[in-house]
């Protein structure tokens, strides 16, 4: 006798749907993962940035108040047009220039995070 889609299949696979958002649902529950940093309540808060923002709140503290402008504004947006304009950038100027030039930018913006980290 050969199954039809409707029901048999049908019923089959949202039975097992079903079964599998259990499992996943108890699996959460019961061994649910630490989420976040553990909280220290003697220690006066201090604001961090994820790893992906921590450039950006680093090359802030550069500029003073009058001038933050230039580093949270200015800087970070040539940044990401250079990297947009890369494709025609190419065409004019060597790529192991261009390739040089978007390194040379990263790693000078990463040293500057890695030394005001540890200092």
């Amino acid at each position: 006798m050969k199954k039809k889609f409707y029901p048999h299949y049908l019923t089959e696979i949202i039975f097992f749907a079903f079964l599998t958002f259990e499992l996943i649902l108890v699996l959460s529950l019961l061994f649910s993962p630490k989420i976040g940093r553990e909280i220290d309540f003697q220690v006066p808060y201090q604001p961090r940035p994820e790893w992906y923002y921590l450039w950006l709140f680093w090359l802030l503290r550069y500029f003073p108040s009058d001038k933050v402008f230039i580093g949270g504004i200015l800087i970070p947006l040539s940044i990401i047009c250079f990297f947009m304009l890369i494709p025609w950038i190419e065409r004019k100027l060597e790529w192991k220039l261009t390739a040089i030039l978007a390194l040379g930018l990263l790693l000078f913006l990463t040293i500057i995070t890695i030394i005001e980290i540890f200092s």
